[in-house]
């Protein structure tokens, strides 16, 4: 190894290299978790999706859980529906009248958005990995 790298290295110490690695880990997933609920927040309360469509808007943990719902796979929408059955039945007591949205500009941007949330880039990845398996045998 060089001196200048070295000593480099002694000033700085090796663990605070480490320890930022993991701080903007952290705040990277820190942020991937906030970013769904937030974009769900403002597709259906800000831009009003859910008055568009004849629903009501949402509160924090109704738009944590629909946000799950979009981006879990088919496992976690069945957990997610049996917490809803059975630990709070009386979601699903209001009534309401569930239509078509107007073509607004407004409305598309909102169904874009929930879009994305449902959207998994993740299985894309794992058809690339099982058409890479094919290619080798």
């Amino acid at each position: 190894m060089r001196p200048v790298v070295r000593v480099v290295l002694q000033v700085l110490g090796i663990g605070v290299l480490v320890a930022g690695g993991l701080a903007v880990a952290l705040a990277a997933l820190l942020a991937v978790i906030m970013v769904g609920p937030l974009l769900f927040w403002l597709a259906w309360n800000v831009l009003d999706f859910a008055g568009a469509v004849g629903l009501p808007e949402l509160g924090f943990w109704a738009i944590v859980l629909a946000t799950l719902f979009l981006v879990l796979s088919w496992f976690g929408k069945v957990v997610i529906t049996g917490i809803v059955f059975l630990v709070e039945p009386s979601w699903f007591d209001g009534a309401a009248e569930v239509r078509w949205p107007e073509p607004t500009f407004r409305n598309f941007v909102a169904i874009a958005l929930l879009a994305l949330l449902a959207s998994r880039p993740h299985a894309h990845a794992h058809a690339h990995k099982r058409t890479a398996r094919r290619d080798q045998t």
